[in-house]
């Protein structure tokens, strides 16, 4: 079966700029195709899930896939779908963000001998002639067509300001896929719907430049069936990092999720065969939900910390098993003489500060081994404890076990 129709068929394609052309070349010729991920973390969310098994799929079906990270355009960051510019990140910020990034797609896909590739865009833009770019770049660039785009569009509309700086970001995300084209044979670039107006602009500059064939593709915004974007949780974004979302949390998203996006997740985030995930979706929707999560949180973190997260949820659920694999703070009985509730919150990483703490138990978002939390001023003793561990509850799906040692 043909790479793209395997990829229309589970969700992922939502545009592309020779639908025709792109299905042929990839049924047909080995093709390199590069997709970007701007370091605005050290780790990407589940979110970039979506584009990580596009690439799965598509090095499955022979063909070469750039990770690219951006070290160069993250010095200016990505305007697309920002209301006000974004804050600035240090050369240092950006190293250590594109490190911790690079460390997780090693992971999913295989780079030796050429099947996939690891590349910085800082390699290039970092070392660019500003002169010699303006007259062999920038020239072929229309300022009017480019405020048409709707990232740029919309801040103009809002009257929120869009600066020069901003504006090059553009040209410096289709300058990447010249470079890549140059260097690698590069001749597609994918990525999510924001980036059409980007992907666009390099597949025209590389037929102006180069006058060779280029092609786009974007996949489909992943949101959830309550209209907000996938990925989001009550305490923010759900990241790959087990060090930012344990594996028991990402297990525990998944295991929540809304009865009607179940398929749509076992289509994006599972190699299950689509009459496999139909007959799974028709029966018990809650054993459903079982087999998401345990296939993301195994494709993710392993089939060990996928166990171990769903022996934890089994533990709190009345299900029995081992609820090791939540995660679990430490703390020596004499810190808790004076230690008020929000601030075992922020201590925990469940909250951020000690005031969202408290905004958070004002909402009643906090439950103490089962018991609604409802004291801002609350202060934590042993009493607190049942055989010196408390497990904390924030919303619906996040928990946490405090333990005296």
């Amino acid at each position: 079966m043909n790479v793209y129709d395997v990829l229309t068929e589970r969700g992922f394609i939502e545009q592309a700029t020779h639908p025709e052309e792109i299905r042929e070349l990839l049924g047909k010729e080995k093709v390199t195709f590069y997709i970007g991920y701007d370091p605005t973390a050290d780790s990407i969310t589940i979110g970039h899930m979506l584009t990580v098994m596009a690439m799965i799929h598509l090095q499955r079906a022979g063909h070469v896939p750039i990770a690219l990270m951006g070290g160069g355009t993250g010095m200016i960051g990505d305007p697309t779908d920002k209301m006000e510019s974004r804050q600035m990140m240090s050369v240092e910020e950006i190293e250590r963000n594109v490190r911790g990034i690079r460390a997780q797609f090693e992971k999913f896909l295989d780079f030796s001998d050429g099947r996939a590739i690891m590349a910085n865009n800082a390699d290039w833009l970092m070392h660019m002639n500003y002169v010699q770019t303006l007259r062999e770049v920038c020239v072929h660039f229309s300022v009017n067509k480019m405020l048409t785009a709707d990232a740029f569009r919309t801040r103009m509309e809002r009257q929120a300001g869009l600066s020069l700086f901003e504006l090059n970001y553009m040209v410096l995300q289709a300058y990447d896929f010249l470079e890549l084209n140059r260097r690698y044979g590069c001749t597609m670039q994918m990525g999510g719907r924001d980036q059409w107006s980007n992907i666009i602009a390099g597949v025209d500059l590389i037929r102006r430049i180069e006058q060779k064939d280029a092609y786009g593709l974007t996949f489909a915004l992943l949101t959830r069936a309550d209209g907000e974007k996938m990925g989001k949780s009550l305490g923010g974004a759900i990241y790959l990092d087990p060090n930012r979302t344990s594996p028991y949390e990402l297990f525990q998203y998944f295991r929540n999720t809304d009865d009607r996006d179940v398929e749509k997740y076992l289509k994006i985030f599972t190699f299950l065969p689509i009459d496999e995930i139909e007959r799974i979706v028709s029966g018990d929707i809650n054993e459903a939900k079982k087999v998401l999560a345990h296939s993301i949180t195994s494709l993710i973190h392993g089939e060990q910390a996928a166990r171990e997260a769903q022996d934890a949820a089994a533990a709190l659920f009345g299900g029995g098993g081992d609820n090791a694999a939540m995660p679990i703070t430490e703390l020596e009985p004499p810190e808790l003489d004076g230690m008020s509730l929000p601030a075992l919150l922020a201590r925990t990483g469940l909250a951020p500060s000690i005031s969202e703490a408290r905004r958070l138990i004002a909402q009643g978002g906090i439950t103490l081994s089962g018991e609604k939390a409802d004291d801002p001023a609350k202060l934590i003793t042993a009493g607190d404890f049942k055989d010196g561990e408390l497990i904390i509850r924030k919303g619906k799906k996040t928990f946490h076990k405090v333990k005296l040692t």
